[in-house]
């Protein structure tokens, strides 16, 4: 049983690096949605009454298209490999730091304030309280009544 647990856990860290990837809906998480969908419609348009000839609009537009394609993929092809090692070193030192620095720091942080904290609350509770607890012993005698004349 542990030899087969074993075996489970060691496969599904290797799948995690060597896992399918969708080659069809490459931005499962919808990260640019907003962004970069820019359709020639979007870029350039024609209000009425100012139309150019047909066969201009329909090589404009397919000039558009196919220049934005394959000039995305040219790029893709020669940065793309170099910016994701770039973007993954990145974020392995992001996840470094994160891990080994930013939360111990806030952990250590929270566990000192509350060690401060419990200090405050004692030093609060052992001269304020006295003095206030006086004070409204002092004004609690008084009465206040309102009266309406007419």
């Amino acid at each position: 049983n542990k030899m087969m647990a074993d075996e489970l856990s060691e496969k599904a860290v290797h799948d995690v690096h060597t896992k399918e990837i969708d080659l069809v809906n490459r931005d499962p998480k919808h990260l640019n949605d907003d962004v970069v969908k820019i359709d020639f419609e979007d870029v350039i348009a024609e209000p009425e009454g100012t139309h150019s000839f047909d066969g201009i609009w329909k090589a404009s537009f397919t000039t558009f298209t196919v220049t934005k394609y394959w000039f995305y993929r040219l790029l893709s092809a020669i940065f793309g490999i170099p910016m994701a090692l770039i973007w993954g070193i990145y974020f392995a030192i992001l996840s470094f730091l994160h891990i080994w620095a930013v939360v111990p720091c806030i952990r250590s942080y929270l566990i000192e304030i509350q060690c401060i904290s419990r200090v405050y609350s004692i030093c609060i509770h052992t001269f304020c309280d006295p003095l206030f607890e006086a004070i409204g012993k002092v004004f609690s005698s008084i009465r206040a009544t309102v009266r309406k004349e007419i």
